[in-house]
């Protein structure tokens, strides 16, 4: 049986520790970082031997365009930040809608032969003034309904060469005043302020995975932050947004989350979350999440199964649609 835990590695390649625990352990899923991206192919073989290892059917990487790009020239072209694409939106419509369909399409299609299939995006947060700029320029702009109409544009472009997008981070980290890498944001915004927040999340509830954000929302539950509390997953996300897809927690190892790393996963999984994200690649943390989560509960299989279900799809030839994207955007793709 698979775990409910996304995982990540030490280095550029797979150490025999590593392998064991994979093996034990079974993971559902691995995500990369920079430190683990060596050449083409020294990539290509990490995720090889990490998936049978750990039968892990996803592959996850922060490949969002602009600051958050994991794999960069040579490995794989820049693109322009979402808030680029929201910049063109505001100008022409139509032409911001294709040009969020083409990055998603384009980004995920760049990623499939090293063997990552789960490119980690749309952002569809939507910051207000003052706000952290931890989301700044990632989100699409301001303006909710914007926000819905290309991070759901973005989305469509992934799925559309067989990978799996994220959306995040639900229900919202727009309005947070501090980067939750390093301490946990309160939101004291009121219920119907939220609503905004809210919006673009509930347009792509019909999205096959999400992840959460390490936020406390004062008007929702003013102890627990969003991935471990059951009413913002269970009456906030799985209720008023309608979301019913696979729930991955934000990394579970940030800043915002203090206390024992094993009994935080453990807690977001009683919250009603259906995996467990870890990224930085401590073995020692990883044995203690993977000690503390219980088995894979059934509807969390079913979710990623449904996940799992996009996978595959062959992208063929994508030389006119990368310049019709430069064409869009201006940015070399």
């Amino acid at each position: 049986m698979r775990a409910p835990l996304i995982v990540g590695l030490a280095g550029t390649g797979l150490g025999e520790a590593e392998c064991a625990f994979l093996a034990r352990v079974r993971p559902f899923g691995l995500i990369l970082f920079r430190r683990n991206l060596g050449t083409a192919e020294a990539i290509a073989t990490l995720i090889a031997e990490a998936k049978a290892a750990s039968g892990a059917s996803l592959v996850f990487v922060d490949q969002e365009g602009g600051r958050v790009q994991r794999l960069r020239p040579p490995l794989a072209p820049r693109y322009p930040a979402a808030a680029v694409i929201g910049a063109l939106h505001r100008r022409d419509p139509a032409a911001g809608r294709r040009a969020a369909f083409l990055a998603g399409r384009l980004i995920a299609a760049d990623l499939l032969p090293f063997g990552f299939n789960a490119p980690c995006l749309p952002v569809a947060d939507v910051p207000v003034p003052g706000a952290h700029d931890v989301i700044g320029d990632r989100a699409y702009g301001a303006e909710p309904e914007r926000v819905a109409i290309l991070a759901g544009a973005a989305a469509e472009g992934v799925l559309s060469v067989g990978a799996l997008p994220v959306v995040k981070h639900i229900p919202g980290h727009g309005r947070a005043f501090a980067d939750s890498h390093l301490s946990l944001p309160v939101v004291d915004a009121s219920r119907a302020a939220l609503d905004a927040d809210f919006a673009p999340f509930r347009a792509l509830a019909a999205m096959p995975a999400a992840m959460t954000a390490h936020v406390v929302y004062t008007a929702l539950d003013a102890s627990r932050p969003a991935t471990l509390s059951p009413t913002v997953v269970g009456d906030t996300i799985r209720g008023e947004i309608g979301f019913d897809g696979l729930l991955m927690t934000d990394d579970i190892s940030m800043g915002a989350l203090t206390g024992d790393i094993g009994e935080n996963a453990a807690a977001a999984i009683a919250a009603g979350c259906d995996c467990v994200l870890h990224c930085n690649g401590d073995l020692g943390e990883m044995e203690r999440i993977a000690a503390a989560l219980p088995p894979m509960g059934e509807a969390a299989a079913r979710r990623l199964a449904a996940c799992e279900a996009v996978l595959g799809r062959e992208p063929g030839d994508l030389a006119d649609e990368r310049a019709e994207f430069v064409d869009l955007v201006g940015t070399p793709a």
